[in-house]
């Protein structure tokens, strides 16, 4: 092997960071450096590092059986997915391995059902310039992004995008082979970047005129992240099919797709499966975390915080024009838009001991465990202004010699 090379494959630029334990929204390096947690592991830790009752749940459900596959009927499945369904639009669950495996379900549920309905021609989703399903040969057909597209080969058939926000656009690719619409309510990797209402309205509307299935990616936007339960409860409108994950396990990986009885209909034994789905160690991390995300007052708390972190940032970009040009999102789902490369912010924050994510559109994401405190949002929020500073100061000689 080389020298410096490394056994893994060379997929991720890694920053140089070696976090051996966790507490709530902060990270202890194997060195003894203390960072705090912005990023949340791609807004998946939902109830911070190491939370007891998620610790203690997956201990209990280790002790006893982690994997009997889909073969036998798994109690922790029955619960959990009576618990999503009850909370949500929803009438049916299937639980996945992450965020990619419940997209490629959601994908299979909206082609099958016209397919059960005598209309195998019609296969084609529409999805949205901007957006991020997935690493999949399916989900990167539909996301449509060259980058996570360029190299694999012809795209997978059955995509067809428009612009994000555009209806006329929209309406134009509507052809008698689609079967469903494919949206994120917020864009993530797309720059936090936030459907109207009034779009998404009109969205359900053109389903329901043409026949199609709406269908939802709340892989990021999901369980509590906005201030809601669901990103969809914002704008009244509900999907006939949603993906969902990340949050959902609080650090250990499953996603579920969900769907009405109407939309899975065409969903029977043996047209999808899964090995590891729905195993009991993650149905045993899924329900302690709805424990936690659905008790009284957490989604409260979560919009007050989420209101700190807005004023906050909006007085930073007063101050700070020069470093930040946009505040956007819901929640505790925020994005800077930068007015510099977003790297050279992402570094200035790091240098602070506070870990953000870079999204599109030069954004970078803000995404807190739902377990900050209001003290923590604004040690946050000190540190971010910290690196403005910095930065505005470095930027002063560049400007005096311009």
């Amino acid at each position: 092997m080389a020298e410096n090379s490394t056994p893994l494959f060379n997929t991720f630029a890694r920053a140089p960071l070696r976090f051996e334990r966790g507490e709530g929204v902060w990270l202890h390096t194997e060195d003894g450096q203390t960072y705090l947690d912005f990023g949340a592991g791609v807004a998946v830790t939902s109830c911070g590092h190491s939370h007891p009752h998620l610790v203690a749940a997956l201990k209990d459900q280790a002790e006893k059986v982690w994997h009997v596959s889909n073969l036998y009927e798994v109690p922790g499945q029955e619960k959990l997915a009576a618990r999503l369904t009850a909370a949500t639009f929803a009438d049916k669950a299937f639980f996945t391995n992450s965020g990619a495996e419940a997209l490629e379900c959601a994908i299979k549920t909206a082609r099958r059902y016209h397919y059960s309905k005598g209309h195998p021609e019609r296969f084609h989703i529409i999805t949205f310039e901007g957006a991020f399903h997935g690493r999949t040969i399916a989900t990167i057909a539909a996301g449509g992004q060259a980058k996570y597209l360029e190299g694999f080969g012809p795209k997978a058939e059955g995509f067809d995008q428009v612009p994000f926000g555009d209806l006329d656009a929209l309406k134009a690719a509507i052809t008698d082979k689609t079967a469903a619409l494919l949206i994120e309510p917020i864009q993530g990797e797309g720059g936090i970047r936030v459907a109207s209402i009034e779009f998404l309205r009109e969205l359900r509307a053109l389903c329901d005129e043409h026949g199609l299935l709406l269908i939802f990616d709340e892989v990021q936007t999901g369980v509590g992240r906005t201030g809601k339960f669901f990103a969809y409860e914002w704008s009244g409108v509900t999907p006939d099919i949603m993906a969902i994950a990340k949050g959902i396990g609080g650090g250990f990986p499953f996603g579920a797709c969900l769907a009405t009885e109407e939309a899975a209909s065409g969903m029977v034994p043996g047209v999808h499966g899964t090995t590891y789905g729905g195993n009991p160690l993650a149905m045993a991390a899924g329900n302690a975390v709805l424990d936690v995300v659905l008790a009284d007052g957490f989604l409260q708390n979560v919009r007050e915080v989420s209101l700190i972190f807005r004023q906050g940032l909006a007085a930073l970009k007063d101050r700070f024009p020069d470093v930040i040009e946009e505040v956007r999102g819901e929640g505790l789902l925020l994005g800077v838009k930068a007015a510099i490369p977003n790297g050279e912010l992402l570094m200035a924050l790091r240098k602070q001991h506070l870990l953000a994510v870079p999204a599109g559109d030069n954004v970078l994401r803000l995404l807190p465990p739902l377990t900050i405190t209001a003290e923590e949002a604004r040690e946050g929020l000190r540190r971010l202004e910290q690196a403005a500073e910095t930065l505005t100061a470095q930027q002063a000689p560049k400007a005096a010699q311009a």
